[in-house]
């Protein structure tokens, strides 16, 4: 039986001639490159834009595929190819409105994690139990890519693909992390049993496909004890209105027409005080309006407080305003401020993850050295320092905003502090009608499983959505449009494994695949080690 080599190209058997077979040329690195774009393909299929989350695990399988065997050098090559491959095209609304250098420097910044993975995965592609070590790696490549640097980014992760189906399921017990394992771990395996029946070991091959398969039918079993998908069941409800007002035209020039942002979201909610007064729609409890419904700090201009007041006045209840806030010092603060009816402005929440480059300017003058677009920045935005847990219309929400929603730990903070359900602001006009919005709709409806609570999610421009506990869509709006949505959703005060084991399943599993490597690289290090003192 063919044995594989150190190269993972093929040998042929004891006494055969000693050229290397005609088989041995498909696994050379122009085929491994094909497979690293196939890899990259892939995973971008999985995701909204084509929206076919099955494939997920197809990605990792291509990919394991074409670093099997490789050294370190050549698996970075290949994820670098798969990364660029997934990235540049999934992260293109990055640059719809300020141009393609910003977008191909965030995509690639991204996909040097995975060519980080792909010579980890080639590293330890001899071991036993290769797939395990190899699943665990994604998960450990994502921890350091949703860090590093400036707070990371942790868009694209492969666990925010499921939007449905069996993988979707392992949120509720370890969170986007569990997610993306279970879909490398099937992938890697899938992977196992082509290279085993490639090389004639067909109950091997049968084995490994079985258990490949057992994965997704784990999460299936795993969605039985969820709640359902009603979003009244579990608690005292709340009626909630998401309001999504819409902008004069998509891109950067909405910052322009700031009044014309606030105006919409105010007539629409006087719109649903006239609806509610005609018996057309139930009285809510509380209003959510979007991230940069009032880019006009309603604290400093009357003018935009009176407005606001006006809307919350004819609604009868308090509304959350995105508000864009001068402070502190020489900063502005994208704020949540509850307005109420009666008091005006109250509690607050300020975001606190300011996006890099985009609220805020690392080392300005030396990145302006490479695009003068910093400056469409002209005041970097303060950091909030506390958990975005308010209440609100009797509802205790936890608060994110915009890109925070990707971010496990600012979910997880709201939540554990009491919160009955989620809330995330938004503004997307910056994106165009691109696939961001939909992306951010996916990790929402993620969170929604993760922590078994109900999500309302309001854009100023689309899409806004009501998301049951179970991640399914109950209302959804379109891009560039207004929208209103009413629903009843229940205040939850359960809590999953997710919640209730944090971090601890990410830490684990990024250790399980630093372990790994650690195996491989001792023997190198204690044979440098020796050299050096010899």
């Amino acid at each position: 039986m063919p044995s594989a080599t150190p190269t993972g190209t093929l040998e042929r058997p004891a006494g055969s001639s000693g050229r290397a077979p005609a088989a041995a040329s498909r696994w050379r690195l122009p085929w491994r490159t094909l497979l690293a774009v196939l890899a990259g393909v892939l995973l971008l299929l999985a995701f909204p834009g084509s929206s076919l989350p099955l494939l997920a695990p197809l990605g990792p399988a291509a990919l394991a595929l074409a670093v099997h065997g490789q050294r370190a050098r050549s698996g970075a090559w290949l994820g670098l190819v798969a990364g660029l491959t997934f990235f540049v095209p999934l992260l293109s609304w990055s640059g719809i409105f300020v141009g393609a250098l910003p977008w191909l420097a965030l995509a690639m910044s991204q996909a040097a994690y995975v060519a980080l993975l792909g010579a980890a995965t080639a590293a330890t592609s001899r071991l036993p139990l290769w797939p395990l070590w190899a699943a665990a790696l994604w998960v450990g490549q994502e921890a350091l890519r949703g860090r590093f640097p400036f707070g990371g980014f942790p868009w694209g992760r492969l666990g925010l693909s499921q939007t449905e189906g069996p993988f979707l399921a392992f949120a509720a017990y370890g969170g986007v992390p569990l997610v993306g394992f279970a879909i490398a771990l099937t992938g890697t395996l899938l992977a196992a049993a082509v290279l085993r029946l490639h090389r004639g070991g067909r109950r091997a091959a049968a084995l490994a496909a079985l258990g490949a398969l057992a994965v997704p039918a784990l999460g299936g079993l795993a969605w039985l004890p969820l709640p359902g998908s009603s979003l009244t069941a579990g608690g005292p409800t709340r009626t909630v209105a998401v309001v999504q007002g819409d902008v004069p035209k998509p891109g950067l020039e909405f910052n322009e027409r700031r009044r014309a942002v606030l105006d919409n979201h105010v007539d629409q909610t006087i719109g649903l005080a006239e609806a509610v007064a005609a018996g057309e729609q139930p009285q809510p409890d509380l209003v959510v309006w979007p991230e940069n419904s009032s880019d006009i700090d309603p604290y400093g201009n009357a003018d935009a407080a009176r407005e606001i007041s006006r809307a919350a006045d004819a609604i009868g209840a308090p509304i959350l305003v995105g508000a864009v806030v001068d402070g502190p010092g020489e900063f502005i603060s994208n704020t949540a401020i509850v307005w109420d009816p009666e008091t005006g402005p109250g509690d607050t929440y300020v975001k606190r993850h300011p996006v890099p480059f985009g609220e805020y300017i690392p080392a300005r003058d030396f990145f302006r050295l490479f695009s003068d677009k910093v400056d469409l920045v002209r005041r970097d935005f303060a950091a909030g320092d506390e958990v975005g847990l308010l209440e609100v219309g009797g509802a205790r929400i936890a608060d994110v905003i915009c890109f925070e929603v990707v971010y496990d730990g600012l979910v997880l903070d709201a939540v554990r502090a009491g919160a009955g359900m989620l809330v995330v602001q938004t503004n997307n006009a910056t994106f165009g009608y691109s696939a961001e919005s939909e992306q951010q709709v996916a990790a929402a409806r993620v969170r929604a499983v993760e922590f078994g609570r109900s999500v309302a999610l309001a854009s100023t421009s689309g899409i806004s959505a009501v998301i049951a506990p179970d991640g399914s869509l109950a209302a959804s709006s379109g891009l560039f449009e207004s929208a209103v949505f009413v629903e009843e959703i229940a205040q939850r005060d359960s809590s999953t494994l997710a919640e209730r084991l944090g971090a601890g399943p990410e830490w684990l599993l990024s250790a399980l695949g630093v372990g790994a490597l650690l195996v491989v690289a001792a023997p190198a290090l204690r044979r440098r080690a020796r050299t050096g003192t010899a």
